[in-house]
């Protein structure tokens, strides 16, 4: 039997604002908008055989005395901690992801559809059930043992952020960065928060020997701007200060002006690569606005609402970048994507980092003291 407050419909039409997941209780205000999260929606996953869509019956307002939207995060154990890729544009063959799902909630992240393996919602769902990996660092210590193994830079945090609020809790980034300090394993970092400072002494002792860089991601120094785009991270002074802390104690620290949003946060670009480059940032990279699956029905719908007068603009300048799609998911494109506007993006990026100094070698990090973890010696007893 149904309730009042949903029905059941088919799969395969729009489901932007459909689907009302019971745990979250329709954790909507009036005006569409959750307080402290990037979605106000919570579509079905793409494999999910129906959708459910809130339906008022005229005997209450669904959105009336309604608790807060908690986070749920569940442990689970992982066959392998190491992903492998074999993109062409993507600089890192391997890479490490501690959690699944991100409590920061940016409206523009790439990674939500990733939530449908899990028969998940890339809206809601994504940012407020999480999976964290607690035996993160036991499985890395097994797999960089193998006879097999040869070291190159794993890369963290391309695909959810591995310093997102529960990793105060979980400290999974901390036991992965143990074993590459003992093992002399090179990684490459990429996160929005200032917590990644709690983890500086290991930090630290990689950088001596060229094994670690890190890349702050900062989309735009509009505090408003972030708040509504990426209410869980950072706030873009507190990054900026992350930078100088990190450079300061000798960590090679760039920044991501990342994404790059046209008629949104384009402007910001050079402000951006300024701000970090007096704190010390000493690399500068930019990425365009990915928009696959879910995310761009997500990030629409997230535009409607917070900046309605700016939509039809962002919109049709993102479909001139990618062919009259919204979004090319051809490798070489889908980061930079192509004709004039994106061809000055670029071109206002290279001028910029000229402009503020940057350097334009990446750091490279060094392969040659890794050491593969000390297997347990102890005998087994015979009685």
């Amino acid at each position: 039997m149904r309730s009042n407050s949903e029905r059941k419909v088919e799969q395969g039409g729009s489901f932007i604002g459909a689907q009302v997941d019971p745990d979250h209780m329709l954790a909507r205000n009036l005006n569409g908008r959750i307080r402290g999260r990037g979605s106000a929606h919570n579509p079905s996953g793409r494999f999910e055989p129906y959708a459910k869509e809130p339906v008022d019956d005229g005997w209450s307002q669904i959105c009336d005395d309604l608790p807060p939207l908690k986070t749920d995060v569940q442990e689970e154990k992982s066959r392998t901690i190491i992903t492998r890729n074999d993109s062409p544009d993507i600089p890192f063959d391997r890479s490490i992801n501690p959690y699944r799902g991100c409590e920061h909630g940016c409206s523009y992240c790439f990674a939500r559809p990733t939530h449908a393996y899990m028969g998940l919602s890339a809206g809601l769902d994504f940012e407020t059930k999480l999976f964290a990996k607690p035996d993160a660092a036991e499985q890395l210590r097994r797999e960089l043992s193998s006879p097999t193994y040869r070291p190159r830079p794993l890369a963290i945090g391309t695909n959810t952020d591995p310093y997102q609020p529960i990793e105060r809790r979980y400290r999974l980034m901390r036991g992965i960065l143990e074993v590459l300090v003992e093992t002399g394993h090179p990684v490459a970092i990429v996160t929005k928060s200032s917590l990644i400072l709690r983890d500086l002494d290991l930090l630290t002792k990689l950088a001596e020997k060229s094994l670690v860089k890190v890349a702050i991601s900062i989309t735009t120094l509009d505090n408003k701007l972030s708040r509504a785009m990426e209410p869980r991270a950072a706030a873009p002074h507190r990054r900026l200060g992350t930078i100088k802390s990190l450079a300061e104690a000798g960590i090679p620290t760039g920044v991501l002006a990342a994404p790059m949003i046209p008629a949104l946060n384009d402007n910001e670009l050079e402000a951006i690569l300024e701000a970090a480059r007096e704190k010390g940032a000493s690399e500068a990279g930019t990425i365009l606005l990915r928009l696959p699956r879910e995310v761009a029905d997500l990030f629409q719908d997230w535009l409607l609402q917070h900046y309605p007068d700016r939509y039809r603009h962002v919109m049709n300048v993102l479909r001139s970048m990618r062919g009259g799609k919204v979004y090319d998911s051809t490798p070489g494109k889908r980061m930079r994507g192509t004709g004039p506007y994106a061809d000055m993006l670029h071109k206002r990026m290279e001028i910029a980092a000229r402009q503020y100094g940057y350097s334009a070698r990446r750091t490279r990090l060094s392969v040659d003291h890794f050491t593969p973890p000390k297997q347990d010696q102890q005998q087994l007893s015979l009685f």
